[in-house]
């Protein structure tokens, strides 16, 4: 996919940007599990660069993980399409080994595809005068797209790191990349994140 190159380089300050990172965890990153255009290895790779890197520089990360305690916590509408996830497996919601030791990370659970609805993510952000998020994480259609969409009503600037997140298919994650993601913030890439954080 063709990202849209930068008039101007952005500048990344650490201390007022939020590094958030969806869903990368064991049932949801697995190996195992098909995704497109990158695989769960590659985004967790990227990710976990980008974790240690904010985390030097004193950014904030946050972990975001989606559980339930019982199951009747999780969101059931009717719909078409007819999805039943079934028993979730030990361990399932545990955070890959590779983000699970960084060091001064917030853990945050959610209960549905967005990562604000009913946690302290905006708590969290606005008592720490972050102004600006930097997402990624699996899927882009899903847990990452709904996320995005809530932080822009919230009013937060958005970095949004193509190589770090992935979808089912290539054509989920490249409509969201080249559709939406462009008009609620800016795209780029893992190295070009890096060079930018102060």
């Amino acid at each position: 996919m063709e990202i849209i190159q930068p008039e101007a380089s952005t500048m990344i300050i650490a201390e007022k940007t939020a590094l958030v990172l969806i869903d990368l965890q064991q049932g949801i990153a697995h190996p195992s599990r098909e995704s497109a255009p990158y695989s769960s290895a590659e985004v967790v790779s990227n990710a976990s660069r980008l974790a240690e890197a904010f985390a030097a520089e004193g950014g904030f990360v946050v972990l975001v993980r989606v559980s339930t305690l019982d199951g009747k916590d999780m969101l059931k509408p009717d719909t078409d399409a007819h999805f039943s996830p079934g028993a979730y497996p030990d361990g399932w919601d545990e955070l890959v080994p590779e983000l699970a030791n960084i060091q001064g990370a917030h853990v945050v659970t959610k209960r549905q595809w967005g990562a604000f609805h009913g946690t302290d993510l905006d708590l969290q952000l606005r008592r720490r005068g972050i102004d600006t998020i930097v997402l990624c994480g699996i899927s882009t259609s899903i847990g990452v797209d709904t996320t995005a969409r809530e932080a822009f009503q919230h009013g937060y600037h958005q970095i949004f790191v193509e190589d770090a997140m992935t979808a089912s298919t290539k054509e989920e994650h490249d409509y969201v990349c080249r559709y939406i993601f462009p008009r609620i913030g800016k795209i780029r890439s893992t190295a070009e994140v890096l060079e930018a954080l102060r």
